[in-house]
Formats: C-alpha cells, sequence, structure tokens
C-alpha cells in the first residue's frame, strides 16, 4: 500500500506512520507538486487533499482527514469519488464534555458573576432568599443573604443536541451529577445505562421545552446550519441556559444576541462562534449572563498522542483490506 502525506509530518510521526504496517510505501511530500506526482499511484492519502490532487490520482480508495470536522475539507469532487474518507473524531469527546460541565457548574453556582465581582473586590452574594451562617469579627455568627438564582442541578434537565462522541460523554457526566437528560440525533438511538431513548431530530422542540440547558454538541452539515434561530429560542424556557461547543454555525448570533437582550432565555455559555475571533465590538463580550471561551473546548495535552494513534490504527486497518475505525458518511458530513 502507498500512503501520500501532505503537508509533510515530522520525523517521529514519519517513523510511526512508516511501522504501522507492513509492505507500506510512504512518501511524505514536501511540496504541493511532489504530492502531485506521488498520488497518481497511491491507495492513500493524510493531509489536506484538494481538488487539484484528487484529479492526480489514479489508484486512491482511501483519505484520512487530519481534523474531526469536515465543513472545510469537503468539497463536490471528494464526495463524487469513491474512496472512502474517515476523520479524527474521538480524539476529544471526554475533555469537551469537562468543558460542557464547566460551563454548566458556572451557571449552576454562579461562578461567573462572583469572578467579576472579585475583581471589583467586592462581597456581593446574588439574589436575597435562604439564608446561611456567616462569622463576624465582632461578635456570635450571623444569618446573610444567599443567592436564591443558585441551581440545584438533580432538579434539572439537560437536553443534547447530537448524541455522538461528545454528546455521549456528556451525558455520563450530568448523569454523575444526578441530573435528567434527554437528547436528539439522527443516528445514535441510546447511551446505554443513561439515555435509553434518544429521539431522532424532529423532536427538537420537545427538548427545547423541557430543557433547563440545552447543550449543543452536532457537527457542521448542510443540515445543523442555523439550526438555532429565534423561533427554537422561543421554544426553550426562559430560564435556560444555551451551550455550543459544537460549531458557530449552528447558531445564528443576531438571533442569540437579541433573544438575551429580551430574555427569551437566561444566558449561553459558547467556545464557537460563526466568526473567529469573535469580533470585540460583539454585544455578547459585554453581557454579564455570557461566557465565552476562545474556542479551547478541545484543548488537551492528550489531543497529539491520540491523533497519531488514530492515525496509525485507520492505516493498519486499510492496508489489511478492511474499514477504517472513524469511516464518515460524506453526504452527511460526519
Amino acid at each position: 500500500m502507498k500512503l501520500v502525506i501532505h503537508p509533510p509530518i515530522d520525523g517521529d510521526r514519519l517513523r510511526a506512520v512508516k511501522g504501522a504496517a507492513d509492505a507500506l510505501l510512504v512518501v511524505n511530500a514536501l511540496t504541493p507538486q511532489q504530492a502531485t506526482e506521488a498520488i497518481a499511484d497511491a491507495e492513500g492519502f493524510f493531509g489536506k487533499i484538494t481538488p487539484e490532487l484528487l484529479a492526480a490520482a489514479g489508484k486512491l480508495r482511501w483519505v484520512q482527514s487530519p481534523t474531526a470536522s469536515l465543513e472545510h475539507y469537503l468539497f463536490p469532487a471528494l464526495i463524487e469519488h469513491p474512496c472512502q474518507l474517515s476523520n479524527m473524531r474521538g480524539l476529544f469527546s471526554d475533555v469537551i464534555a469537562d468543558h460542557v460541565m464547566g460551563f454548566v457548574l458556572c451557571f449552576a453556582r454562579n461562578l461567573h458573576t462572583y469572578l467579576r465581582r472579585q475583581q471589583q473586590s467586592r462581597w456581593a452574594p446574588v439574589g436575597n432568599e435562604g439564608l446561611t451562617e456567616v462569622s463576624n469579627d465582632t461578635g456570635p455568627a450571623t444569618v446573610s443573604p444567599v443567592d436564591a438564582a443558585h441551581i440545584h442541578l438533580a432538579d434539572t434537565t439537560l437536553g443534547v443536541v447530537g448524541v455522538g462522541h461528545i454528546g455521549h460523554e456528556v451525558c455520563v457526566r450530568a448523569a454523575a451529577f444526578g441530573m435528567k437528560i434527554i437528547g436528539v440525533d439522527p443516528v445514535c438511538r441510546n447511551v446505554p445505562g443513561i439515555v435509553e431513548d434518544v429521539r431522532d431530530v424532529d423532536q427538537l422542540p420537545e427538548l427545547l421545552a423541557r430543557s433547563d440547558f440545552v447543550v449543543i454538541a452536532a457537527p457542521h452539515t448542510p443540515k445543523t446550519e442555523k439550526m438555532f434561530r429565534t423561533a427554537q429560542f422561543r421554544q426553550m424556557k426562559n430560564s435556560a441556559i444555551l451551550i455550543n461547543i459544537g460549531r458557530g454555525a449552528i447558531v445564528d448570533l443576531a438571533d442569540l444576541i437579541d433573544a438575551l437582550e429580551q430574555r427569551l432565555i437566561s444566558g449561553a455559555a459558547l467556545d464557537v462562534f460563526q466568526t473567529e475571533p469573535l469580533p470585540t465590538d460583539n454585544p455578547l463580550w459585554q453581557m454579564e449572563n455570557v461566557i465565552i471561551t476562545p474556542h479551547i473546548a478541545a484543548a488537551s495535552p492528550r489531543v497529539s498522542e491520540r491523533h497519531l494513534a488514530t492515525l496509525l490504527e485507520n492505516i493498519r486497518r486499510v492496508a489489511a483490506g478492511l474499514d477504517p475505525a472513524t469511516l464518515v458518511d460524506k453526504r452527511r458530513w460526519f
């Protein structure tokens, strides 16, 4: 089997790739011209394939994307080509799910609000219901208001839009906090022991109506682009929180800003945006009920080793005549 790699990879990774399968010929192409010449009789390709490279391929049967998302990778000729396509899904699922629960806990305990008040040296519990003991330097313990808006997670419902690898891990973590969980997905029908009835995406309105936290964990596809607009925000509870760690294109930001300003929903936690970096004049920056992270939900010291492990596993499988472990449906973009 001949595998062409472009852009080229470093020496350590190249050695690992060359040792992945018997009789594997690897061309680590330094330039587009070298890649074009080498791909003519290659069965496999890893890297950023272009229409020009694909047109030069005569025997190509497998392409490995270096990314999990495919909205910027696919093009019409690649979709129509008979080659198989695999991606890097599953590398970040646990890490991104941890990020989601960080967002959930921030809103449940108002941590984002208290962090801002810490920067102002301001001791100010939010709300005025409930009592807690507070030490008093001049006498015995007294009582002080605590936040009425603190959320007891076991009393809440978390809705997951897209119960794939990431959505699955979100469900596992939310269950550990005692949350009720519902999900919609075009393929997945259950998360064993946690969500026994994942509904089809046409049940999204019911999920929105029932959920206190709505987590978008779906990929960007033709069917998910701008899936969340004003109509969807109106279907959510006024007290609900939107969390998007999927793709920025899934949420219409202008409609989200309007929904937050009109109090159609209570808040939002966002790691991905239609335009990145998020422009400095975007109103979301100034909203106290919004948490913004700069597309880092997948950041982890484990990603690089997992990336290589997935590549090597798929090389072994394809060289042995098997489907790659992360095979995708090119027409559905996932």
